[in-house]
């Protein structure tokens, strides 16, 4: 299977989920040996930290910043992931951005829903950008994965993402 993977994230140290794709991503590749991995990194200042931590897997790293696929993907819905990596089954997108997909099935990781729960405690930008990406996500993906049951719970309640749809994976080293 050709499995893509944003690792958009990894560039900004000290994240949670910087910290998290990259220990996942960093385990898949250390134990899975059966597919192929395509990790998609878009960033306009920091592309040479991809090639830091990844310098031997099959990177497509592009020169545009994280707001701009907000606006390209999250809300007009247009460029398909599959137009940068190639041909993919499975696409794996870990936070803020949800691609537009020819043929793969959509993945997605839903942290928590805070941002939902408390919008008091998030500016409006924070608040828009995760209501658009997972407004798509809900449509678009095939599977979530959720930090937690709690999380869970919520992209139930708060998403209406079937539960047949959502499966807890605790984010773990």
């Amino acid at each position: 299977m050709r499995i893509g993977i944003d690792i958009s994230q990894i560039v900004y140290e000290g994240t949670g989920v910087g910290n998290y794709v990259r220990h996942m991503v960093t385990e898949l590749l250390k134990h899975d040996t059966k597919n192929e991995y395509v990790l998609f990194g878009a960033s306009l200042r920091r592309r040479k930290e991809f090639r830091e931590y990844f310098p031997k897997k099959h990177l497509v790293i592009v020169p545009i910043p994280p707001t701009l696929l907000d606006i390209l993907w999250n809300r007009f819905h247009i460029f398909p992931v599959e137009w940068f990596t190639g041909s993919l089954d499975v696409f794996w997108s870990s936070d803020w951005t949800q691609p537009p997909l020819i043929h793969a099935k959509g993945v997605t990781t839903i942290h928590d829903l805070t941002v939902f729960r408390h919008p008091e405690s998030f500016v409006t930008k924070i608040i828009e950008v995760q209501r658009r990406r997972l407004t798509k996500a809900a449509k678009l993906c095939s599977a979530f994965f959720c930090d937690s049951e709690a999380t869970k719970k919520d992209a139930i309640e708060l998403l209406g993402i079937p539960q047949n749809k959502l499966f807890v994976v605790y984010p773990g080293i």
